[in-house]
């Protein structure tokens, strides 16, 4: 008797699966084709964009090496359209070359491009820094001490990626300046800094060298 009820019960599921697959199938279908297509449209989309991360690089290097042959107007109008067009972190780094290649031709206008850079909120911190240090150094020689205090001191805390250069550029900018006790600060920093760059190093102690002895109290 049993096995006649578990025929019945599996007629009856039989008979609700049917009923369900009659109204929902076209739902299911539907959605079984939305995945493939969601699917297949990612897949295509990451093949793009490493299509287009592969051009750029590209690009950039041919960009690079033309720079690297003093054909800087080349490698400007090259690092320029990049900067254009590239994927995000091509583009960055195109902004940085080209600024850089400005730089050699015409200091100020290439300090705005830096300036620009450290204020896109839209890229990294360590960028923005990079972006000030490279300002900042352009800068050096005509600034005064308390700009470029402005421009960098927030650049030079314990956990700044680029601390080191902003350091040695404010010692250098207190020096030209004829601020001792502020060189020393910097100098001070660089040296008890254990991950201080050992020719960095060498470079503060040096400048140490060229300043008046402590006064004994």
């Amino acid at each position: 008797m049993s096995e006649l009820f578990d025929e019945v019960d599996e007629d009856v599921r039989r008979d609700q699966l049917k009923k369900l697959w009659d109204r929902y199938s076209i739902y299911i279908v539907a959605g079984a084709l939305l995945i493939v297509v969601a699917v297949g449209g990612w897949r295509g989309y990451q093949y793009i964009e490493a299509q287009k991360a592969a051009e750029a690089g590209a690009a950039f290097d041919a960009a690079v090496e033309l720079s690297e042959q003093n054909k800087h107007a080349e490698a400007e109008a090259a690092f320029s359209k990049l900067a254009a067009s590239a994927p995000s972190g091509y583009r960055m780094l195109a902004r940085l070359r080209t600024a850089a290649e400005v730089a050699s031709r015409d200091p100020q206008a290439a300090v705005k491009m830096y300036d620009d850079i450290a204020a896109d909120r839209s890229i990294g911190a360590t960028e923005q820094d990079l972006a000030r240090i490279r300002a900042a150094g352009l800068l050096l020689d005509t600034a005064t001490y308390p700009t470029m205090l402005q421009r960098l001191e927030a650049a030079t805390t314990p956990e700044a990626t680029f601390r080191h250069s902003a350091r040695e550029l404010l010692a250098l900018s207190a020096w030209r300046a004829n601020d001792t006790a502020a060189t020393r600060q910097w100098l001070d920093l660089i040296a008890n800094d254990g991950e201080t760059p050992s020719g960095l190093r060498s470079r503060a102690e040096a400048l140490q060298a060229l300043l008046p002895p402590v006064a004994k109290s």
